[in-house]
């Protein structure tokens, strides 16, 4: 071995697929982990994935029944809508359509996520939800602008609406979708997060519908509130839309995580007794709840000893200050030379 090369490699793995295999996805190095991973570490990597499988059998639930809940709101909008002759209605049944293919595309996602690491995919589908994400929000952009030049169109002639037939329907779609907006509400993943807001784009949808409905049955004539009402939620979908599409992004960019300061996390591990400096920072989201971190350590000069405990110590204070559970550290002497420093 070459003088003054790395003296150790480890990291901790966040998902194992079974207690037997500690370290199941492909091409990354589990040596320290087989050999020095001590009873608590176990129990770290356990725990988490322990806690983010559940969080997807979770998820997976409440997107079933959110499901269930747009498919009965769209056939009583759009039989509603037909027989009143409101195009509030068929419009609003547009939208519950638009959040059953929302629905539909973040269940696919979060099963395909599930799936094991194979040789090529060593993260395996995580990232699914992310792409998932990142469509959600480019239809939300789309629906919402739509929505405004809609109504924006029809400020100059608003176009009748039969408001005794149209106001039940609409109370009800608007009830259901409080109830999907409910069991979407504590949703873990980015993904699921995205269909929450096309839920959430309905259901002020369903409240303007509602309340342009109830103002028209009380003044007869009055159809320009429904434009107004339209323009103003629309104009909020656009803006946590964007919100959605900027987070989104910034995982696909790798971004460091928002709630990170990684010159924080710089410090802290700088902080640990034997430790010099700390390079080739990143840290990024493989996906909702997933952190991963990669850096290389430089010993203090007559500090070397017992690499497996300094990286038990790193590993630890990662996990358990910044939820970051995959890491891998290579520990150096200060008298290595970078062949090829990434900055």
């Amino acid at each position: 071995m070459k003088p003054g090369a790395p003296q150790a490699l480890g990291e901790t793995q966040s998902t194992p697929s079974s207690p037997e295999d500690d370290c199941p996805k492909v091409g990354m190095d589990c040596e320290v982990a087989h050999a020095h991973a001590d009873e608590q570490d176990h129990d770290h990597a356990h725990h988490h994935n322990h806690n983010h499988a559940a969080d997807r059998v979770s998820d997976r639930r409440r997107l079933i029944l959110a499901l269930v809940i747009s498919g009965v709101v769209l056939i009583a909008e759009v039989v509603g809508g037909l027989v009143s002759g409101s195009l509030a209605l068929l419009s609003d049944a547009g939208h519950v359509l638009t959040d059953m293919s929302s629905l539909v595309l973040s269940l696919l996602a979060l099963v395909f996520a599930a799936r094991p690491a194979d040789a090529r995919r060593t993260f395996g589908y995580h990232r699914l939800e992310i792409l998932s994400a990142l469509a959600n929000g480019a239809v939300l952009v789309g629906l919402s602008t739509a929505i405004v030049v809609s109504s924006i169109s029809r400020f100059s002639a608003p176009p009748p609406v039969d408001a005794k037939v149209m106001l039940p329907i609409a109370t009800f779609g608007l009830l259901a979708n409080l109830a999907a907006i409910w069991l979407l509400h504590g949703a873990h993943s980015l993904n699921v997060r995205g269909a929450y807001l096309h839920v959430v784009s309905d259901t002020l949808s369903s409240v303007a519908v509602v309340a342009g409905g109830a103002l028209m049955l009380w003044r007869p004539g009055l159809y320009i509130i429904d434009p107004i009402l339209g323009t103003i939620l629309a104009a909020l979908v656009l803006y946590t839309s964007f919100r959605l599409l900027r987070e989104a992004v910034n995982v696909l960019l790798e971004a460091v995580p928002h709630h990170l300061d990684a010159e924080r996390v710089r410090g802290e591990v700088r902080a640990v007794a034997g430790i010099e400096d700390v390079h080739d920072l990143h840290i990024w989201t493989i996906t909702s709840g997933l952190y991963a971190l990669s850096a290389h350590i430089v010993i203090r000069p007559g500090a070397e000893g017992d690499n497996d405990a300094l990286l038990r110590t790193v590993k630890e204070l990662l996990h358990k200050n910044h939820r970051i559970a995959h890491s891998t550290l290579q520990i150096e002497s200060s008298a290595y030379e970078h062949v090829s420093h990434v900055p």
